[in-house]
């Protein structure tokens, strides 16, 4: 039995569908939901569903009864500080995890383990803490570290439609990994099915190339057939924007925290090798993912 969690996101969605495509047909998928109704018919009568929050002890104690592996995503909750929005919202299920004897969990967590911006990172530093609390249960563990995801870059759509133009706050030439959240998906399903790894560790997934901001703009204007250019935004105007949108302080600082580590080097303590790299690349994902969300 593999139980996904945010099975209706991004990640879980590439994930669950991949499950339901490879799994073999003994092999039971239990989803855990807060509205079941936003699955598609075709997957609810393909899986055990387990209605309400992952974050909730009762849920997760019933999800996690009689499961062999756990895909563990959190959505991260931006009223609260980032300590509780990931260890906190994770503490109810690291502790049935080790109720149940689960064996096998696979995390989505971040880049940066062992560099010397690790501790000062915001939402990653949040995040390596929240693998290692899994870990601690003895659960044998992987988390999926992964650098910004293509998909940041949907948030951006209406300013690249309207004005032509997509911000972030490192330098524009500054070049890192990116990684479509299919390729994660897929990572996650090859760990889920496998079952034989041990211990805990984590799993680069970096895309196919390092790429900056000004790499973003060339091939976003190639591929849109639009003129596309990166502004830099101010670390002081993101959070003044964030918190004016009701955010919680902490976690705004979070995120500022987290941007600022990646500008001083946070996702490239990692060496890119064939293993590491995945396949999608920012051109693919322009034509098949941004540019029907820009276009129409």
């Amino acid at each position: 039995m593999i139980v996904i969690t945010a099975p209706t996101g991004n990640i879980g969605s590439h994930l669950l569908s991949r499950l339901l495509r490879s799994a073999p047909a003994e092999e039971g998928l239990r989803v855990v939901v807060r509205d079941p109704a936003r699955l598609p018919d075709e997957v609810r009568e393909r899986v055990e569903v387990i209605t309400g929050s992952h974050g909730d002890p009762e849920v997760v104690d019933r999800a996690f009864a009689d499961a062999d592996a756990v895909f563990w995503l959190v959505p991260p909750d931006p009223s609260l500080p980032p300590e509780a929005a990931y260890s906190g919202f994770t503490r109810p299920a690291a502790r049935a995890l080790a109720a149940h004897g689960v064996g096998h969990v696979v995390g989505v967590s971040a880049l940066g383990r062992r560099t010397p911006v690790a501790d000062r990172a915001g939402l990653v530093t949040a995040s390596l803490a929240m693998d290692d609390l899994i870990a601690s249960t003895g659960v044998a563990h992987r988390a999926l570290a992964c650098p910004s995801f293509f998909e940041n870059l949907l948030e951006e759509a209406d300013s690249i439609r309207e004005n032509g133009v997509f911000t972030d706050l490192v330098d524009a030439d500054r070049k890192a990994p990116m990684v479509a959240v299919a390729d994660i998906a897929a990572a996650a399903a090859a760990l889920l099915l496998d079952r034989t790894w041990t211990g805990a560790g984590s799993v680069p997934v970096l895309g196919p190339r390092d790429l900056s901001p000004v790499d973003l703009a060339r091939i976003m204007t190639e591929q849109l057939g639009r003129p596309v250019r990166y502004e830099r935004q101010s670390y002081d105007d993101l959070y003044a924007a964030l918190v004016g949108h009701g955010l919680d302080a902490a976690f705004v600082q979070g995120i500022v925290d987290m941007k600022r580590a990646k500008d001083d080097g946070l996702d490239a303590g990692v060496p890119r090798t064939d293993e590491s790299s995945s396949p999608t690349t920012f051109e693919q994902w322009c034509v098949q993912v941004l540019k029907p969300a820009v276009l129409t």
